[in-house]
């Protein structure tokens, strides 16, 4: 009887080949302590993200996994092996990818925040700009792949 589940061997993510994973982590402890509060922050933050519209979780994520790969392999394995951050960091270190899920809810997201802009903003001019940040933003998330080559 085996001790592992059928689906573990087949697992496809190589982290040895991973772009990121492959930069090594800082020997400086000044730069390994700025990387680890870089990785801590981002990490809380894109937690916030995903109950409070507006703030980004995935960008956060993904920050916390690169600044992870210079301060700290446990962290950075935690978070590629985590079940809701493991395949967006995987998706984007093999290919720059992200999921039509996150496009969606992304997009939708921005969408919201720039009414709530244009309702509460003290000048017009303020939810322009935020609103055209969150298109450009929307323009480029939805010019990057979907995961394992699938065109959307």
């Amino acid at each position: 009887m085996r001790s592992r589940p059928m689906a573990e061997p087949a697992k496809q993510s190589d982290d040895t080949h991973s772009p990121i994973a492959a930069v090594p982590h800082s020997n400086s402890f000044a730069l390994r302590a700025f990387w680890l509060a870089l990785a801590c922050i981002s990490l809380v933050l894109g937690l916030i993200g995903i109950v409070v519209p507006g703030l980004p979780t995935t960008p956060f994520v993904l920050l916390a996994a690169f600044a992870a790969t210079r301060s700290s392999p446990r962290l950075h394995q935690w978070l590629q092996r985590h079940a809701l951050f493991g395949p967006m960091i995987g998706d984007w270190q093999r290919e720059g990818a992200v999921s039509q899920r996150a496009k969606v809810v992304a997009s939708l997201t921005m969408a919201l925040c720039s009414v709530i802009l244009f309702a509460t903003a003290p000048h017009w001019w303020l939810a322009v700009v935020g609103s055209g940040w969150m298109l450009v933003v929307a323009i480029w998330l939805w010019r990057r792949p979907l995961p394992d080559g699938k065109e959307g």
